[in-house]
């Protein structure tokens, strides 16, 4: 028998929850297959099976938590080939035949909604959910970027397959994993995902002198190059070019003229980087994830949309690897595009800033004398006022509101 053990999960990670087995007990399994997925508060993890044989036991079910080096469960590599699919998920293989005559075998509506799923873009938590409803995420109405089928279509009532109700029952819309309690509530486990990020989130909270500042920015001079050069850009060089790229570069010549904002505190030391490892909050089905542009401070605005474009890529589709996630010096989230005009963002500790973005909005403002009207955005950078002075967080804004109401200048300094 093969044990199979939860692998090493990454820096400072210890726990994971089971999202989705792949394998019933008594399925057979070829080397390299994927078994089972892990979630963990970054990354969504899949165990292989090392040697080909049959999946003789599943140690934990789907939503249980477990920690490194922790079983999974056993694989029978001498029985290779020798054994079919069993017809129900988890059944021992004995029990089978009296399980069948005691009533008919139910549809299998699990197989064909997972047969679905892995045919259209799906994340991990919406396999899921298909698996666990039979709803096949082809038939779901997407509104997900660029089309994607997101938790919150799986959840919706109409993408339930209707089903007669019972002479007297009360219809509810199903809620998978969700612990029946009414149709006025409902509860639902947190993922491990969920609960370290709110973990994080008040270590951050509670461990930083947490302060932010704000100011506001004509967005005329910016909109006016991307609208002049967006299509010529994307036609020569592939990339399509979007705000970000002004605000990163804007944000990474800051940092070199303020660089507390870039340093961390370890200790009673602090540590100044050289360098800008450049964090993006990427929204995804799993939840905010930040991906880190790694020496983004070196790149150009082409080469980093390139790096951008493919890493937000790879956090929609949960193929984000550690490498991805670590080593961030600061940190960029952008609250517009769902349409937020102002907020305080959280400092992704041990970082001692983060730059908060914000809705373009056409508001009246006073230039030259007159009330003219302007594309304006409002920025806000939450510090951390142990080691960053209220000035240099002023100051750092005033320079990316220089910045990007003249960009040109970005391409001459």
């Amino acid at each position: 028998m093969i044990s199979i053990k939860v692998p090493p999960l990454g820096e400072s990670i210890v726990e994971a929850t089971i999202a989705r087995w792949l394998k019933k007990e008594g399925d057979a399994v070829a080397q390299g297959e994927t078994l089972v997925e892990l979630e963990t508060d970054k990354i969504t993890v899949e165990v292989p099976a090392f040697k080909a044989g049959v999946l003789t036991k599943r140690a934990h079910a789907e939503g249980d938590t477990v920690k490194v080096d922790d079983e999974l469960g056993t694989i029978d590599e001498t029985a290779a080939g020798a054994a079919t699919p069993a017809p129900a998920v988890g059944a021992p293989a004995a029990a089978q035949p009296a399980a069948a005559a005691a009533k008919p075998a139910a549809p299998p509506a699990p197989v064909a909604s997972r047969q679905s799923a892995a045919a259209v873009p799906t994340s991990p938590s919406v396999r899921r959910i298909a698996d666990a409803t039979g709803v096949d995420p082809a038939t779901v109405e997407a509104t997900g970027p660029k089309g994607r089928v997101t938790k919150d279509d799986m959840l919706r009532p109409a993408a339930t397959p209707a089903a007669p109700p019972s002479p007297g029952a009360e219809r509810l819309a199903p809620r998978p994993a969700v612990a029946p309690s009414g149709d006025r509530e409902t509860r639902e486990k947190m993922t491990t995902r969920r609960k370290r990020i709110a973990e994080h989130l008040l270590e951050s909270q509670h461990s930083t002198a947490h302060l932010t500042t704000f100011n506001e920015v004509d967005m005329s001079a910016v909109i006016a190059v991307r609208d002049r050069l967006k299509e010529r850009i994307e036609k020569e060089h592939g990339v399509k070019l979007t705000f970000m790229p002004f605000f990163a570069k804007a944000a990474c010549m800051a940092l070199q003229a303020y660089p507390r904002i870039n340093a961390q505190i370890e200790g009673d030391t602090i540590v100044y980087k050289h360098y800008v490892n450049l964090g993006i909050a990427v929204a995804s089905d799993q939840g905010l994830v930040v991906p880190v542009i790694k020496d983004a401070d070196r790149m150009g605005m082409l080469a980093f949309s390139r790096e951008l474009s493919a890493t937000a890529k790879r956090a929609r589709d949960g193929k984000l690897t550690m490498d991805d996630l670590t080593g961030g010096t600061f940190t960029i989230t952008n609250g517009g595009v769902f349409g937020s005009l102002v907020s305080t963002p959280i400092l992704n500790s041990p970082q001692s800033g983060i730059l908060g973005l914000h809705k373009i909005q056409e508001r009246p403002v006073a230039l030259d004398g007159q009330v003219v009207i302007r594309p304006m955005m409002y920025l806000a950078l939450s510090y951390d006022h142990r080691i960053v002075e209220g000035q240099h967080a002023v100051l750092f804004l005033v320079r990316m509101k220089e910045l990007l109401e003249d960009p040109a200048s970005m391409l001459v300094e």
